[in-house]
This record gives structure tokens, C-alpha cells and sequence, in this order.
């Protein structure tokens, strides 16, 4: 028998990165400390993506996390509209101080949102750097970096599609349709609407420079002789 679980720990050793001596850690004991469960952490993340998503990627490349949000928009106000992101900003840092974040794991967001509401009071440039300078996305990040390591919480999923992800999650519990909605496929294209509707503007932007740069090559051919 001896024999047969060291193979075991041979074979998994050798097929993943997965520690098997490592102490088996009981996520659901360290929920109940701080009078959590797993849906109600899930449920709160949730709520700090879409806040995140607001404030920094409300509008994002297909495909990416890269955008911009409200934050953005607010630093068109000098002054004002940044004092206005850096009090609304603290609203993520409520949020992840709920989910048993401590404070001193909070600090590169505290300190990234400081430098938002400073480098956003200058005009223009501040404007178009407040769109890769996202605090709140800081924050969503260590708060499921903590989750992670906490409470064992790898989906994303929630985090990264919060808006849709709750819209699914309701059409799975209470549509008349359940079993169409909880198919994958159907699921992965619902969740990836925002990047299908994003690749279809691309395509179609892309279509009308090119027929535009075909009319002014044609134009110019026939202006000059060469058409």
C-alpha cells in the first residue's frame, strides 16, 4: 500500500505544481470567521467589478480589460471632478475592507488613487492619463488576489463580466428556458456579447476606411491620369 501512494505522489508531482504535503486549508472555517459565505464574497465582488467596471472600463477594447469609465469623464472637471472620482473611488476600498480585506493590502490602491486625483487636475493630459491610471481595478485585483488565497475563490467570471454575469445567473434560476441558458455555448456567447457587438463595429469601421481609401485612390487615378 505504501508503495502505491508514494506512485501516487510521483504521478502528481510530476503532472501539476500542486504540493502534496502542503496542509489542506479550510477555506469554509476562515468564511465563517468574518460571517461570510462563499456565495455572499462572490456576491459582493461582483458588486465592486461593476463599480470597478463603471469608474475605469465602462467602455473597453474587445477583448481586453482596457477602457475607460466614468473616472475618465469626471477628470474633464478640473478640480472638482477629481476630488468627486477620489470620494467615489472609496467606495471600493469600503468594499473590500467587508470582504476581510486588511487595510495595509489596500495601500497600492489608496496610493494609485491619490496619484488619479493629482495627476487628473491637469487639463487634458491628466484627462488621458486617468485612462490607464485605474485605481478601482487596483482594488478589484487585490481584493481577488485575497479571495484567493483566503477562501480558495478562483472564478472570474463574476469579476470580469459582472453586469452580464448576474443578468445569466438570474435567466439560469428563474427563466422557464433554464436548461438553454445553463449550456455553455450559450453562456460564453452571452457573457462575450459586449466583445462580439466590439469586433463588429471594428470590422465594420474597418470595411468604411477602406472604401473610403479606395474612393480617394480612385478619385486621385482619375484626377492625375493614372486611374
Amino acid at each position: 500500500m505504501d508503495k502505491f501512494n508514494k506512485l501516487a505522489k510521483l504521478k502528481l508531482k510530476k503532472g501539476s505544481n500542486i504540493d502534496v504535503n502542503a496542509p489542506v486549508i479550510d477555506y469554509q472555517a476562515k468564511l465563517a470567521e468574518h460571517g461570510l459565505t462563499r456565495a455572499q464574497v462572490i456576491e459582493t465582488e461582483r458588486k465592486l467589478a461593476k463599480f470597478a467596471n463603471t469608474m475605469d472600463s465602462l467602455v473597453r477594447v474587445p477583448f481586453t480589460k482596457q477602457g475607460m469609465g466614468a473616472d475618465a469623464a469626471l477628470s474633464t472637471i478640473p478640480l472638482a471632478g477629481d476630488l468627486a472620482g477620489l470620494a467615489l473611488t472609496s467606495y471600493a476600498f469600503i468594499l473590500g475592507r467587508q470582504l476581510g480585506v486588511p487595510a495595509h493590502k489596500m495601500t497600492p490602491a489608496v496610493r494609485l488613487a491619490l496619484m488619479d486625483m493629482v495627476v487628473g487636475i491637469v487639463p487634458g493630459i491628466g484627462t488621458v492619463l486617468d485612462i490607464f491610471i485605474r485605481p478601482s481595478r487596483k482594488t478589484l485585483s487585490i481584493v481577488h488576489e485575497h479571495l484567493r488565497d483566503e477562501y480558495g475563490i478562483t472564478e472570474t467570471m463574476h469579476m470580469d463580466r459582472p453586469f452580464l454575469h448576474q443578468s445569466l445567473e438570474n435567466r439560469q434560476q428563474h427563466s422557464r428556458f433554464t436548461f438553454f441558458w445553463r449550456s455553455p455555448i450559450v453562456a460564453w456567447l452571452y457573457l462575450h456579447i459586449p466583445d462580439l457587438l466590439g469586433l463588429v463595429v471594428l470590422v465594420v469601421i474597418g470595411w468604411g476606411l477602406w472604401a473610403v481609401m479606395s474612393w480617394l485612390v480612385s478619385v486621385l487615378g482619375k484626377t492625375t491620369g493614372f486611374g
